[in-house]
């Protein structure tokens, strides 16, 4: 895993035991799950626009701004639910090298 979503990672954990008003990640725990889960919907949509947008002025700025708030939310998500990004990063790489319809037939098949 890259030293940025490690140490990022390593950000997250903390802020689960921390006071709500410390940080915007440890109020979001305090908050709980539906509005982290809402918080990673708002940046999905804003992901889409951006790249929509993009598509059409060859402008990418917005879309790995939006992108980066995407991923943070996605860890904060995961932080959440007791996982760690490397478990992500892990499947990527299980999935490497193995055709995207192989690997979907195989889940059809369990």
């Amino acid at each position: 895993m890259t030293d940025t979503l490690s140490r990022l990672a390593e950000v997250l954990e903390s802020r689960k035991d921390a006071a709500a008003d410390s940080s915007y990640v440890a109020s979001l725990y305090h908050k709980g799950l539906n509005k982290i889960l809402e918080k990673l919907g708002e940046e999905s949509i804003e992901t889409i626009i951006a790249a929509k947008d993009a598509a059409v002025s060859g402008d990418c700025s917005d879309v790995i701004y939006e992108t980066a708030d995407l991923w943070f939310h996605s860890m904060v998500m995961l932080a959440a639910l007791g996982q760690h990004p490397q478990a992500v990063l892990d499947e990527l790489d299980r999935r490497f090298g193995l055709s995207g319809h192989a690997e979907k037939a195989a889940r059809t098949a369990e």
